[in-house]
């Protein structure tokens, strides 16, 4: 593992700024979590003991996984600190980014940036993983409106790869640039989004979480199967194409008959095709029968990509057990 002098600094010590702490640690980052509430000296020592619990347990996890060493468990956790945020244990002149991970209290958020800001050197980057608020509302509380941005992590923090990168209008190209270059360094998977509520995923498995609970108000099928259905059907197809890429594999004009059925039959427009489907039907561009879709494919490739695409299920079906080698 690789020694960075850069230094990490998280303000918040509950359950994502610890996440975020040990992955950023694993890489060799020196990390400050910052517990931002009012303790007395004892709170603050029991706080710490929990935090750091939890973190070794999280690393136990990954050392158990075999994606971190043994060999470097006692470095990672020497990689974190934690203080109060009215004693910070800190050389400022090193921290080259700040993520803010307090409670969703726009007050709490105003009061820890106003507070650490003006610490901070020039070129760091401040980000707040607030799954809430837009960046533009939480923006106005930081000093370097250019060098801001919304960075939403996906718990647990230290294994999911994704992070939604959010800039806002004073947001400058540099610093996004510079954001998702660090993301990327420390093994994540960052992409960008604008000020929208519920980002990209929240936004997704909102609408698929309460249809599944509404399946089961409506005795469609047990939880049981459900969760079943949701695992080996919904979630292996995910796993290996995105969303949109699903749509052009079956193509749109398949979704749109669907959706118009499903409105029809259960009499509710939730089910209504969005517009950018009905325009694909009206261009014919519905997906790879077509050669464009969300995607354009090029005829030369397409049968690679599917040949690819398709050993990947069989790669994941065979992880998850439900194919035999043949070869034994």
């Amino acid at each position: 593992m690789k020694f960075n002098k850069e230094i990490v600094v998280i303000a918040g010590a509950g359950r994502m700024g610890r996440g975020i702490a040990l992955t950023f640690a694993c890489q060799g980052y020196e990390v400050l979590l910052l517990d931002v509430k009012d303790r007395t000296n004892e709170e603050f020592l029991i706080l710490q003991s929990n935090a750091f619990r939890e973190i070794e347990g999280q690393l136990d996890i990954l050392i158990g996984g075999n994606v971190v060493s043994e060999t470097v468990r006692e470095q990672v956790i020497n990689n974190i600190k934690i203080s109060p945020i009215e004693r910070p244990d800190v050389i400022w002149e090193q921290v080259f980014v700040l993520f803010e991970a307090v409670p969703e209290k726009l007050d709490v958020k105003k009061q820890v940036f106003h507070r650490i800001c003006p610490l901070l050197p020039k070129e760091a980057l401040t980000a707040s993983t607030t799954s809430s608020f837009s960046v533009n509302d939480v923006a106005e509380f930081a000093l370097d409106k250019e060098g801001f941005m919304n960075t939403h992590w996906l718990n647990p923090a230290y294994l999911i790869p994704l992070v939604e990168v959010s800039p806002g209008e004073k947001t400058s190209p540099a610093a996004l640039k510079k954001m998702m270059q660090i993301l990327e360094r420390i093994g994540k998977v960052p992409v960008e989004c604008s000020p929208s509520p519920g980002f990209i995923v929240p936004r997704i498995q909102a609408l698929a979480m309460n249809e599944a609970a509404r399946l089961v108000e409506n005795n469609v099928a047990s939880v049981e199967d459900i969760d079943m259905a949701s695992r080996y059907g919904f979630g292996i197809r995910f796993a290996i194409l995105g969303l949109l890429e699903f749509i052009d594999w079956g193509g749109a004009d398949t979704l749109y008959h669907a959706g118009n059925y499903l409105e029809d039959s259960l009499h509710d427009k939730r089910f209504t095709p969005p517009k950018s489907i009905k325009d694909k039907m009206e261009s014919g561009h519905i997906g790879m029968k077509t050669k464009k879709g969300f995607y354009t494919f090029a005829e030369e490739d397409l049968v690679e990509y599917q040949k690819e695409t398709l050993h990947k299920f069989i790669d994941l079906l065979k992880h998850l057990g439900f194919f035999e080698d043949s070869r034994s």
